[in-house]
């Protein structure tokens, strides 16, 4: 299915959405399709009950994303780039549900951006991270968060040289989950995802919401509100068959209530 000239979406077996950055001519760089596409592409995976967990990639071998169309940018003159421009997950756009970034080539400004927003990445071997901003004259305030996601000095070089990071340093450095062969990229992703949506969804989108309100908060106040956000999921009925189903010895029946 096409949300966009530009972005392909379909639900696989298990409630996994992939949504797929369909420009590899251009190294699925950002335009109006993409941005329109990924924005319809969020809002029917909160809205779709189905769909457990989400899967972002590009198309081809060569880029995830290689960032805005430069030409498109300089013939519209953009200056200071509307805060809502991007259809950026956990800023513009809200999802409750997982989202796993499948790296498959080039993650360059705005293509790093959406590798960052995701809740985890998984990279081919061959995949580049960079946040070029720099070289272009452009800016990146998107990149705040990033300190709680690398130490300060590598964000500092990655900000200030533009130079790219190998898939394989991200990973030593914790931003990056997994490096595979470019082949087996996809259904790592997949069975990732598949790994998750099998879990209880309430405690999974409690989980989710525990690590961002935890970035936002000191060690006391997120302690608290944590309690809070997992009341309701001890007191759901997945709460009371979990444990049923182990000691029944058979897979567990979620409702998500």
């Amino acid at each position: 299915m096409n949300l966009s000239p530009d972005i392909t979406y379909q639900v696989e077996d298990g409630g996994i959405a992939v949504v797929t950055i369909d420009r590899p001519a251009q190294r699925n760089a950002i335009n109006r399709g993409v941005i329109e596409g990924l924005r319809k592409a969020w809002r029917r995976i909160e809205a779709d009950d189905a769909v457990r967990v989400a899967i972002l990639t590009g198309a081809g071998d060569k880029a995830f994303c290689a960032g805005m169309d430069l030409k498109e940018a300089a013939a519209t003159g953009l200056r200071v780039p509307p805060r809502d421009m991007l259809p950026v997950l956990g800023d513009v756009e809200q999802v409750s549900k997982p989202v796993i970034a499948a790296v498959n080539g080039v993650a360059y400004a705005g293509g790093f951006l959406f590798a960052q927003m995701c809740d985890l990445c998984i990279a081919a071997e061959h995949a580049r991270f960079a946040i070029t901003e720099a070289k272009v004259g452009r800016g990146m305030p998107w990149a705040a968060p990033l300190l709680h996601m690398l130490p300060q000095r590598v964000m500092m070089e990655l900000l200030l040289t533009g130079q790219p990071m190998s898939a394989q340093r991200a990973h030593q450095l914790g931003y990056v989950n997994e490096v595979v062969p470019l082949a087996q990229l996809r259904e790592r992703a997949l069975a990732m995802a598949r790994g998750i949506a099998a879990n209880a969804p309430l405690t999974v989108r409690a989980a989710r919401a525990l690590v961002s309100l935890a970035t936002e908060m000191g060690r006391s106040a997120a302690l608290d509100a944590a309690q809070a956000l997992f009341e309701p999921v001890y007191l759901s009925e997945d709460a009371q068959e979990g444990p049923r189903a182990f000691a029944e010895k058979r897979p567990p029946q979620w409702r998500g209530r």
